[in-house]
């Protein structure tokens, strides 16, 4: 058998061992909404010329237009152009705008609420600018820890990033505006990402069990695409890397074959900017859309737009395939109402003096929002003698430059191109402006003077004898220590988007060291887009506490102060794994700047990523996917399993992995959780799935989870479902989904290897 229709069919394994959570399931091919939306962009697209149609599928250009991307109007269908904008984080270069947490933050609260919430207030800040589209959210897994821009999605593991893509698409959608799944596919790493070709094994004659491990292995951006379809979400995003072989924005197997066909997908495909690099094979092939427009910086000529015209004439790409590709763009539109009072654009994000700026301010009361996601997603992995949460001490000390701020201003590097103060976002394209910034010195401050508390700082993350000097003699010593990450077009410190390594920069451990050294109750905070190896100073006898910030936004410092100060009772989770080597992990950056060739980035790990792996391979890490520390213990106890996932009968062909049956919630766990402190917090039960050995499956595989508040002494059910879907495995040879037959292993616990309560379900 040919190895891409091998690829097309395997690729769709991986995304369904990817997650759909716990959300209600509609079968995309029988959506209403869609197919209402569908009605009236069909009649519209009757009423257009061929020049009409084929200019919805080309923005205007790089340089023209208010919105990072811009298409333009066509007044015979009273159809004003779209705005397309930046970021996955907030709106782009605007002013008046709110910079809300990472999508690694708001994985890190495992809290689907929260995720959610997000969405919908960077909808509202989007709506309220006139952006018909966000360019967001980020789909793709953090499979490489050290890669650029894992930070701007949630994690390591399928179905969390499921969930956070989820939430976020429905919130965002659910004020009027387009979201975008971005970048399909297998764009996970920032060196060659234009020149780099991600591969599954092209052998064909090797078992199938062993194939599809191999050729899930493509699909770890694909993983978190199943999720989109199912939220109704507007448009997918495809990168600029090609995927065995053949560029992702023109590549007939993931976009019709699997995209458009096993997965109905409604909606359209855009290019990412600059990533399209044909006219003939990329329409035919499944694009709908090229961004911004031009092949090349305001060259004038794009592959689509009066080009797509011409190959039309010439007979080498259907005019139904324009309507198509017209209709999708427009159904989209028509979807999200905005065809109705949708505000016009009111900023130019290229050109900050234009008498087109309005200076809407859309940030509403949503700092609040910020500030309870930064302090849900603030990680607590050590408490030893339980010096947190502090207890108004007489002194504090605060070291490092993660501390502080930017002496430019917390936007005084172009898209956050710099590492100075406190790291609350990475760099690149998934940025925006700060309204403010609140350092955790600030914060600190400010709190201190409530309690009569003395602070000394230091500042600089080389002069370790200062940090030693304000450290020595305080009642507690905090250490910030950062790393950072972002997109290739930005290079920081020599780090041309993805990390060199896995290190805290400045040479972090060395301040660490220098502060726990003469300061025995050493706190260490880090800000950072990712894992970092913590072994340096993480069993040092001085070092008491370690909380982990991440990204948390404009309102970092006041986060981290109230998790602190227990104002908030920690419950953020790790979304991925820290190890103790760089080398325990399955799968490394390939750092290649400059090939003769196309760059083959082997995904040979399969499913084994993050935890999987540790699992698989039997290595202990320093602190494991899921975990994280309270300052109350829960207890659980009762497990309960009901229901069966007899019965059902996917079917074959157009829609087949959206088909209802396959993922309608056919199994109940239930089990009560207990307050056993005096603190009121949220636990985070965890739920996950031991397959048969015959699945060739990981050890483990997260498919639920829930945040569950609890006062003290507090007792609750907890209840988490499985589909169908959560329990089968792709096989290639009948092309069908289905359940191994064996014992599944059903794993309830506080993080991944955590396990408090165990049950099996048997096929």
């Amino acid at each position: 058998m040919h190895q891409n229709r091998w690829f097309a069919r395997a690729a769709l394994a991986f995304i369904l061992a990817s997650d759909l959570g716990g959300q209600p399931v509609t079968a995309q091919v029988n959506s209403e909404s869609w197919q209402q939306a569908y009605v009236k962009a069909q009649g519209a697209v009757a009423n257009l010329t061929l020049s009409e149609k084929v200019s919805l599928t080309a923005g205007l250009g790089f340089f023209i237009g208010n919105c990072t991307g811009n298409v333009p109007p066509i007044p015979s269908i009273n159809f004003p152009g779209l705005c397309l904008e930046d970021s996955a984080l907030g709106v782009r270069d605007v002013d008046g705008n709110s910079a809300f947490p990472a999508g690694i933050n708001a994985a890190a609260t495992f809290n689907r609420t929260l995720m959610n919430q997000r969405g919908i207030a960077m909808g509202q800040e989007f709506r309220g600018k006139g952006v018909n589209i966000q360019l967001g959210p980020f789909m793709n897994l953090m499979r490489a820890p050290a890669s650029g821009r894992g930070w701007e999605g949630f994690g390591s593991d399928p179905y969390l990033s499921g969930e956070g893509v989820f939430e976020t698409i429905t919130g965002v959608q659910s004020q009027g505006v387009q979201a975008v799944a971005k970048h399909f596919i297998n764009n996970e790493q920032e060196h060659s990402r234009s020149t780099s070709s991600s591969n599954v094994d092209d052998r064909c004659a090797v078992p199938v069990a062993s194939f599809l491990l191999l050729a899930d292995a493509i699909q770890h951006n694909m993983n978190c695409i199943f999720i989109p379809v199912q939220a109704n979400v507007a448009a997918v995003m495809c990168s600029y890397n090609e995927v065995n072989g053949a560029y992702a924005c023109e590549n007939n197997n993931t976009l019709n074959g699997l995209l458009k066909n096993e997965l109905a997908f409604q909606g359209y495909v855009m290019s990412d900017w600059y990533a399209t690099h044909s006219t003939v094979d990329a329409a035919n092939n499944g694009l709908d859309m090229t961004m911004p427009g031009d092949i090349l910086p305001g060259l004038g000529v794009s592959y689509f737009g009066a080009s797509l015209g011409l190959a039309v004439d010439a007979g080498n790409v259907p005019e139904t395939r324009v309507d198509d590709m017209a209709t999708r763009i427009l159904a989209a539109w028509y979807l999200l109402g905005q065809d109705k009072n949708f505000p016009p654009v009111n900023f130019d994000s290229k050109d900050s003096s234009s008498s087109i700026n309005q200076h809407v301010n859309v940030q509403g009361d949503h700092a609040s929002l910020i500030r309870t996601i930064g302090a849900a997603s603030t990680i607590l992995l050590k408490n030893e003698r339980n010096v947190l949460p502090l207890k108004v001490p007489k002194s504090i000390a605060v070291v490092g430059n993660g501390a502080g701020a930017n002496p430019n201003g917390p936007n005084g590097c172009i898209d956050r191109t710099c590492d100075e103060g406190v790291l609350a976002m990475g760099w690149g394209s998934g940025t925006a402006n700060f309204p403010y910034l609140i350092t955790p010195l600030d914060a600190l401050t400010n709190r201190s003077a409530l309690d009569g508390t003395t602070v000394f700082s230091s500042l600089s993350d080389t002069d370790t004898q200062a940090a030693a000097t304000a450290a020595r003699g305080s009642d507690v010593a905090f250490v910030f220590i950062t790393a950072d990450s972002g997109e290739e077009s930005g290079i920081v410190e020599g780090n041309v988007g993805d990390r060199n390594d896995l290190l805290a920069w400045h040479d972090g451990d060395a301040l660490v060291e220098a502060v726990a050294n003469v300061n025995n109750n050493t706190v260490v905070v880090v800000n950072t887009v990712g894992p970092i190896i913590v072994d340096a100073w993480i069993d040092h006898p001085n070092v008491t506490a370690l909380v982990w910030s991440g990204l948390p936004g404009q309102e970092a410092g006041n986060s981290l102060v109230d998790v602190l100060y227990g104002a908030y009772n920690p419950s953020g989770r790790l979304p991925y794994t820290i190890a103790k080597s760089a080398d325990d992990y399955p799968a490394k950056v390939d750092y290649t700047l400059i090939s003769l060739t196309t760059l083959q980035l082997p995904y040979s790990e399969g499913l084994f990523i993050d935890y999987r792996h540790f699992d698989q391979a039997d290595i202990s890490p320093r602190y494991e996917f899921g975990f994280g520390l309270s300052y109350t213990t829960f207890t659980y106890f009762g497990l309960v399993i009901t229901g069966s996932a007899a019965g059902g009968s996917p079917r074959s062909g157009y829609g087949a992995s959206v088909d209802a049956s396959l993922h309608k919630k056919v199994i109940t766990v239930t089990f009560t959780l207990r307050n056993n402190g005096t603190v009121a917090g949220h636990e985070i039960p965890q739920l996950y799935l031991s397959p048969p050995a015959s699945a060739n499956s990981p050890p483990s595989l997260l498919k639920g989870f829930d945040s569950v508040y609890l006062a003290p002494g507090e007792s609750k059910i907890a209840q988490l479902q499985l589909s169908r879907y959560d329990l089968s495995i792709w096989n290639v040879a009948t092309q069908q989904w289905e359940i191994p037959g064996g014992s599944t292993g059903v794993l309830v616990g506080a993080s991944s290897r955590d396990i408090r309560l165990r049950g099996a379900i048997v096929n």
